[in-house]
């Protein structure tokens, strides 16, 4: 995913999460740093159990992915230096990590949700281009949700009804 030239950023956080009342799709609110926008993203249910579980400060005793991923960096001595919503096409955001290793800076594609995880692990800044935070505004929002199948409609009944108590109960 390339960086358009023009884009300007502007910094966000993750101001939460909630579940969309049409496709009970999890959604991840952005909220510009020093502003009022925000951006809401549709996310996966496992993606946002393990922004909500990052958030909330639950450890687990074996990594998920993205504590997996942190670490694989720490080993290598990478340094996620931010990450950027960068692009909106067809209702999918686009998304970048960069990160420097060594003298290199580098960047490389990740869908919005894992690299938004990611950063709340290692504490990088969010950058969203003003050009998608724009083009937001134009989604369809009757979208279905991805996964329609039987073993998606039971995932998505087992995370809609977890709490955060639960967490607790299930070895990993």
């Amino acid at each position: 995913m390339e960086k358009k030239a023009r884009d300007t950023y502007k910094p966000m956080v993750i101001s939460g999460l909630t579940l969309d009342p049409v496709t009970n799709s999890p959604i991840v609110i952005l909220k510009e740093v020093n502003g009022e926008q925000t951006l809401p993203i549709w996310i996966g249910l496992l993606e946002a159990t393990a922004i909500a579980s990052e958030m909330e400060g639950i450890k687990f005793s074996r990594p998920m992915t993205h504590d997996l991923l942190k670490n694989l960096m720490e080993m290598m001595k990478a340094e996620v230096l931010k990450v950027e919503v960068c692009d909106l096409k067809d209702n999918t955001y686009y998304a970048l990590i960069h990160f420097r290793h060594g003298e290199k800076e580098m960047a490389i594609d990740a869908r919005p949700s894992d690299a938004l995880a990611l950063s709340l692990r290692v504490k990088a800044p969010i950058f969203v281009s003003e050009e998608v935070i724009k083009n937001s505004s134009r989604i369809d929002l009757k979208a279905e949700p991805e996964d329609k199948s039987e073993k998606g409609k039971k995932w998505l009944e087992i995370l809609e009804n977890l709490k955060p108590e639960d967490f607790g109960k299930y070895k990993m």
